[in-house]
């Protein structure tokens, strides 16, 4: 029996049924697209669940579809407080049963302490606000509550060095957040692994990577860039990527000496301070 598709998330089911009602309705996207006043393209968009209208064309899709109101409604619980290239994998990350996770110089937000996260917001938001960092820390740490249940998801967290090296808010920081780490990987929550300098190049050196698996649906793959992400479901790009996650494990410490590393870095941090 062939495997389900991953786990549709609520914006991809608005999307289809958008294609749905618009299919019924005898409209091509290009002539949506006119009724709406925007690109077809982004009309693709909504309708692959990649983008949410805004609700202005949420409200000039319903009259173009004659759906009463129904996609306005529908966009007030969606309203997400993500970005939208994260959107979808903040949703899928919720539904995960194993998460495998590898950071090249920060730590994964789903592990981040309020004090970390908000240093990685101020030093690329000059013009901020105390009002604005309180709600994207909030955001961000609201990620944890997956780690809530003892045992599911799984977790495996993989680490470049320089993870571990790099000074995200001063000593005090950087020694809470590498503990943290070090606590949960004692208790069991997650599987820790750090691939050392010493390794040299490995195969995951060019980005973050995260691999997401479910129950009853295929796996995904997620790499992030500056202002960017991208999911890929693709069967042969999520098995490139399970291998170059494979080989990069396979050049890390055990778990054992990684953790010796992250307790040892702890402490670096801890004498920087004094």
């Amino acid at each position: 029996m062939e495997m389900d598709r991953r786990p549709r998330t609520p914006r991809e089911k608005y999307g289809e049924e958008l294609r749905i009602r618009r299919t019924a309705a005898d409209m091509t996207q290009e002539a949506l697209s006119e009724r709406v006043v925007c690109s077809p393209t982004l009309i693709s968009h909504f309708e692959a669940g990649r983008r949410l209208p805004k609700p202005d064309d949420a409200a000039r899709i319903d009259q173009a579809l004659g759906t009463d109101g129904f996609f306005a409604r529908w966009l007030e619980d969606l309203e997400s407080k993500w970005t939208d290239h994260f959107a979808a994998v903040a949703e899928l990350e919720q539904q995960a049963t194993v998460i495998q996770q590898f950071a090249l110089t920060l730590v994964p937000g789903v592990l981040q302490t309020p004090a970390y996260a908000r240093a990685l917001f101020s030093a690329y938001r000059p013009n901020h606000t105390a009002e604005e960092l309180d709600r994207d820390v909030v955001i961000r740490t609201e990620r944890a509550r997956i780690l809530d249940e003892p045992s599911n998801p799984v977790v495996w967290t993989l680490l470049d060095e320089a993870v571990l090296r790099r000074h995200v808010g001063g000593p005090q920081v950087m020694a809470e957040q590498l503990n943290k780490i070090a606590d949960m990987a004692e208790s069991g929550r997650l599987r820790l692994h750090v691939v050392p300098y010493s390794a040299g190049a490995h195969s995951l050196q060019q980005s973050l990577l995260t691999l997401m698996s479910f129950k009853d649906s295929a796996p995904v793959a997620y790499v992030e860039g500056f202002l960017t992400g991208n999911m890929m479901d693709d069967p042969s790009l999520v098995k490139a990527s399970q291998t170059a996650y494979a080989l990069a494990l396979s050049d890390a410490l055990s778990q054992q000496e990684s953790l010796a590393l992250v307790k040892a870095a702890a402490e670096e941090h801890v004498h920087d301070q004094q």
